[in-house]
């Protein structure tokens, strides 16, 4: 049943009352008008039943747009084409009629854009957490605005790295805990033997090493929630106390029989599949039905693809608000990207995207700049052309620096060039084109000789473009050797 009042606006005596008697029956809270009622009440409208006491339901319907309307009159039916008047009544009213109706009016209110967060750029934190568009995922963020308001324990399944904490602190941070404290514990990550104490703490003196008396997380998440993960590590002593916390809501340090109670929302995660593991005997099945109160299953990044690059844009954002570094995908990384199984889920994305600020800080990525693993499309590779005069002066300085490194005796008859390009002029002066013609003549005849005449090969051994060595060979009519 809605909380929210549906108004009944109708004057006719025994129209009015068999309207009130069919919405009574039905559990609904009815307010019965005999003319317009004032703005305030309309915040807490389920719907306007509009009767004879409405002359034009449509310009009413018009000022209104956040509110259902119901025509209760044949001639509004005959004239409104407002999608906010939802539907009419018959004059011989049901019960099936009426409630086919006010469920579409309580549907009104859950779907309105208000209600979910379109404020031009994001600025929903739930769907800034959980980012995505995809059915599942915009399934999960309603789950979760239904569940957190209640005490209900939830129980969230999904594989690794999906982001199940997520949605633990979605929960929390929608509930009436909200200013308590948010509690996460890996029950996979403590040792059996130490997991009651982190769990419930211990007195002075309760074992060997308990050298003062520390609050266990019950008692640090009091107020709060308390997200206990990767559950189905719990060994099975554990799951036993476990659940006699969860039934009777009190629970006792380690060494101390006085009973603190617990007042503690709980949100228990795992990957594993608990029902396989209650066959096995591994887990309680009473602990299941007990965490199992409200599950939210998380589903795979790569059952979301469409999901891909607003998690990759929402990531990048990030990195670049918390570390100032900004990494922009091209569209053929992000179909590439899509294309990924991501068998570590949305935190794989993560770690890629932070791989990627290392690799490639304030720069454009393309497919051919991700690791291997992660191009599934086929894209040429960038290779930039650079100026003739460049490829040459640079060829040039690797020639003269091998010559000075090998000792070659004839270089004395070369100008040599140091690392920095400068050149030692001879005393009789020289004829610097004609010096460096014949320079590359004889490189060139020198790589193709090298090359046994396989102008690709000799090409690679001058670090040049074989078009650009097929037209040097031409200027100075060098033939294959």
């Amino acid at each position: 049943m809605d909380s929210r009042v549906i108004y009944v606006l109708e004057s006719n005596t025994e129209r009015k009352k068999q309207l009130q008697t069919v919405l009574d029956f039905m559990g609904e809270l009815v307010e019965c008008q005999t003319q317009w009622l004032g703005d305030e009440q309309l915040d807490n409208a389920l719907c306007i039943i509009a009767g004879d006491c409405v002359d034009d339901l449509e310009a009413l319907a018009c000022d209104y747009p956040n509110v259902p309307f119901i025509s209760a009159t044949e001639r509004h039916a005959n004239a409104v084409r407002r999608a906010n008047v939802v539907g009419e009544i018959s004059q011989a009213l049901t019960y099936d009629e009426l409630s086919h109706l006010i469920r579409y009016c309580q549907a009104y209110h859950r779907h309105l854009p208000s209600q979910r967060g379109y404020h031009g750029k994001n600025t929903d934190p739930l769907e800034r957490k959980l980012v995505g568009q995809s059915h599942d995922i915009r399934e999960i963020r309603k789950l979760i605005q239904q569940v957190a308001g209640s005490e209900a324990n939830v129980l969230v399944l999904g594989e690794s790295g999906t982001g199940k904490e997520v949605v633990a602190r979605g929960i929390h941070q929608l509930s009436r805990r909200a200013k308590g404290p948010f509690v996460p514990v890996n029950c996979g990550a403590i040792p059996p033997d130490l997991l009651e104490s982190e769990l419930f703490g211990h007195e002075k003196g309760a074992f060997t090493g308990a050298i003062g008396v520390r609050k266990g997380r019950f008692e640090l998440a009091q107020g709060g929630t308390l997200f206990l993960d990767e559950i189905g590590d719990m060994p099975l002593p554990m799951q036993v106390k476990l659940l006699r916390v969860l039934q009777e809501r009190v629970f006792e340090r380690i060494g101390s029989s006085k009973s603190i109670s617990a007042d503690v929302r709980v949100v228990a995660a795992t990957h594993r599949q608990l029902e396989t593991m209650i066959a096995d005997g591994r887990f309680r099945e009473d602990l299941y039905y007990r965490l199992n109160v409200f599950p939210i299953e998380m589903p795979a990044l790569r059952e979301r693809a469409e999901d891909v690059p607003l998690l990759l844009r929402e990531i990048a954002e990030r990195f670049k608000e918390e570390r100032g570094i900004s990494v922009r995908l091209t569209e053929r990384a992000l179909q590439s990207l899509e294309a990924h199984p991501w068998p570590g889920n949305v935190r794989e994305l993560a770690n890629l995207i932070e791989r990627l600020s290392i690799t490639h800080p304030n720069q454009w990525v393309d497919v051919n700049d991700l690791p291997h693993k992660y191009r599934h499309i086929d894209a040429e590779d960038l290779t930039p052309e650079y100026p003739e005069e460049l490829l040459e002066r640079d060829a040039l300085n690797a020639i003269f620096s091998e010559q000075d490194e090998e000792g070659d005796e004839d270089s004395s008859e070369l100008p040599s060039l140091d690392v920095t390009g400068s050149a030692e002029i001879p005393e009789s002066g020289l004829n610097l084109k004609d010096m460096l013609a014949e320079i590359e003549v004889e490189m060139i005849k020198q790589a193709l000789d090298r090359a046994d005449g396989v102008v690709a090969k000799a090409a690679d051994l001058l670090s040049m473009r074989r078009t650009t060595l097929v037209e040097k060979m031409k200027k100075y009519d060098i033939t294959k050797v």
